[in-house]
């Protein structure tokens, strides 16, 4: 927490699909005096109250009591919502005494009305009320905005790119999305997402088990990840060393999660002949509880799921590596679909793109061939900083965070 107690101060949040987190920094310097982080924060698919209370939590945490008060501008990247300019606080300039900051912003400041952006100012206007944090500024972005925001310099113009839960690649002109792909949400589209793969996990183990895919063995680490009976997956090992790679439609694709081509085993290539020690009772039993179990919880939790395939394809399954590959695909086309140039600037982010991610090192080498020159952030927390120093009136020294 901050020592220093006549300084200006910001907040910056990166409200994600997992989690949000919130940073305190000086508004001078850009230096990190707390953080603290807190449940989902998705504009779209939290409901406002608990995407209130999350964000309320974060941010209680992050800022003291004693430094509210000199909290200036606040900052949000938010997933499932839009960009718009910073709203004034209805709290006059330089007033400490949250009793005058009366509620929201006003929403007909925005350009638009996007659902998403709406949301998120509503419930981080309720949560600083809350907390009596009155800032002159409230600023709403896009978590992909703030994710390019926090690469070095603070960069206006470029591309970014988003793996994480979602999925979104965009183009960023003047710190604001101009063309967007995807990011359309796991019902339509989120394609080489988290939840993407750790769908296509679970629809691999089905397949496995009704007899229509190849063998994998994601079907015991998913059965095992979802709390199965360990009796039902005796024999669900999945059969290695057996597979060559075949394509179909001359593109490269195989079947992953839904790709037009497939992978083959010698002879028939089917599930119920790689899974011959996997009785059929048993994986009849391991459907019909499989599926409840996945219908009863939020269809993107199946993002936790994602790291079974990518500790599979590390040993060699090719069902995995076949999902992954085609992550891969997915998230390429979404960025040649902006129409890049050679040279240009993209900012990469999320969980599936870090340093350690299933997806960083192929991906990487795919934007490179490109011609594209790669930055790699972690969140949009020191981007939504720098947003909100920038709003504040520092922009000379908004690249100064640390």
């Amino acid at each position: 927490m901050s020592n220093e107690s006549n300084q200006d101060l910001v907040v910056g949040l990166d409200a994600g699909g997992t989690r949000t987190r919130a940073v305190l920094a000086s508004a001078a310097t850009g230096r990190t005096l707390g953080e603290a982080a807190a449940g989902p924060g998705n504009a779209l698919t939290v409901p406002l109250p608990q995407l209130t209370g999350h964000l309320a939590e974060a941010i209680g945490r992050a800022v003291s009591e004693r430094d509210r008060g000199r909290v200036v501008a606040v900052v949000g990247g938010f997933a499932g919502a839009a960009s718009g300019p910073p709203s004034a606080g209805s709290s006059a300039a330089g007033s400490a005494d949250p009793s005058e900051f009366s509620g929201p912003p006003d929403l007909a400041d925005f350009s638009d009305h996007d659902p998403g952006r709406l949301n998120a100012l509503a419930a981080l206007a309720e949560a600083l009320r809350r907390l009596g944090v009155a800032p002159r500024t409230v600023g709403v972005s896009s978590d992909i905005e703030a994710a390019f925001a926090s690469a070095p310099g603070t960069p206006a113009d470029g591309l970014a790119l988003v793996a994480g839960t979602g999925a979104a690649a965009t183009r960023i002109s003047d710190r604001r999305c101009t063309v967007s792909v995807d990011g359309d949400g796991w019902l339509l589209g989120d394609e080489g997402s988290g939840f993407w793969i750790g769908r296509g996990a679970v629809r691999a183990a089905l397949r496995m088990a009704d007899g229509r895919g190849d063998p994998t063995t994601l079907a015991r680490s998913v059965g095992l990840a979802l709390g199965l009976p360990a009796d039902l997956l005796e024999g669900a090992e999945g059969v290695e060393g057996v597979f060559e790679t075949h394509e179909t439609d001359g593109g490269g694709a195989v079947e992953g999660a839904g790709g037009a081509g497939a992978l083959r085993r010698h002879g028939t290539g089917r599930g119920a002949a790689g899974a011959a020690h996997w009785s059929r009772a048993r994986r009849e039993a391991f459907r019909t509880r499989l599926l409840p179990t996945v219908m009863a919880q939020p269809p993107v939790a199946l993002a936790r799921l994602a790291p079974l395939v990518a500790e599979a394809a590390r040993r060699k399954d090719p069902v995995a590596t076949a999902i992954l590959r085609e992550a891969v695909d997915h998230l390429t086309l979404a960025v040649r679909a902006l129409d890049p140039r050679p040279g240009e600037r993209i900012v990469v982010t999320g969980g599936l793109l870090g340093p350690d991610g299933p997806l960083a090192a192929p991906l990487t080498e795919r934007l490179e061939g490109l011609g594209l020159t790669v930055d790699r952030v972690a969140d949009g927390c020191r981007g939504a900083v720098a947003l909100a120093r920038l709003g504040h009136g520092s922009p000379s020294q908004a690249t100064g965070t640390s």
